[in-house]
């Protein structure tokens, strides 16, 4: 077979290969969901159980931090339905015509605690003029990146307000997101750090050793909404899910705040 036939056949057979991917994704045979890291644990829950629940795939969820997720979508990744950790990256996509505003809706809420290793003897009340840096010792703070990812900029926000910033801000381990702030505590990489208390409910080789008071910082909600381009039939169903009673459960058990009103029809 001369160069010339060989890659037209090469050709030919890539064609081929790609129009069933396309096809696919096209007639929304799989459920493609982008959501913050923080929701793994209760999120796969409640896919599996709605997967069981009515025979359709389990939907593939990329989790990463909001703000890495907002930015892919904006490359355009595709993915049919997004759940932030934030309003911030939220309005963003919204305002880059990504997502379909009316089925816009605040789902959850949350709250952000210093977590250290299990075996940790300390306690720390987290209040105004509260002393980090005397506690920290040699050690650094884990936290989410503090400029982008929304754990973080509630963090440091939180730490502005209590008068706290200024003595640790040059010695804050930073992560690309909260469940890798998460492990870094888990592992004693970081004797401290600030993550959601639902991160610190599902990791046993961490401590909750002090929570922020929730005036310290905006209040932490993740809105969901389906993307513009959603090509699943199934966004819309899944969605409805997320707001009924079923899935409130499985978020609630996680530590979760419910903020949407149940509905029994899904």
């Amino acid at each position: 077979m001369d160069l010339l036939r060989r890659r037209t056949w090469l050709g030919l057979v890539l064609a081929s290969a790609a129009v069933p991917l396309s096809a696919a994704r096209a007639q929304g045979a799989d459920l493609v969901i982008f959501a913050a890291a923080s929701l793994k644990n209760a999120l796969d829950e409640i896919a599996t159980e709605w997967a069981k629940a009515t025979g359709k795939p389990t939907p593939r969820i990329s989790y990463a931090a909001s703000s890495a997720l907002a930015k892919q979508m904006e490359q355009g990744a595709p993915a049919d339905l997004f759940i932030s950790a934030d309003l911030d990256w939220m309005d963003y996509v919204e305002k880059k015509g990504l997502i379909r505003p009316e089925t816009r809706v605040n789902l959850l809420g949350n709250k952000i605690v210093l977590i250290a290793p299990r075996d940790s003897t300390t306690t720390i009340d987290v209040r105004p003029g509260f002393d980090l840096a005397k506690v920290l010792g040699d050690g650094k703070l884990a936290m989410a990146n503090v400029d982008a990812v929304p754990a973080g900029k509630y963090g440091k926000a939180a730490l502005q307000k209590l008068g706290a910033w200024d003595s640790v801000k040059d010695r804050i381990a930073q992560a690309d997101n909260v469940r890798a702030a998460l492990v870094l505590v888990a592992r004693g990489e970081a004797p401290f750090g600030i993550v959601y208390s639902t991160d610190a409910a599902v990791e046993p080789t961490v401590k909750i050793v002090g929570t922020f008071p929730e005036d310290s910082h905006k209040p932490i909600i993740y809105p969901a909404a389906l993307t513009k381009d959603a090509k699943s039939a199934d966004a819309a169903p899944f969605l409805a899910r997320l707001k009924g009673p079923q899935a409130g459960s499985a978020f609630e058990k996680q530590g979760f705040t419910v903020l949407v009103k149940s509905n029994s029809a899904t």
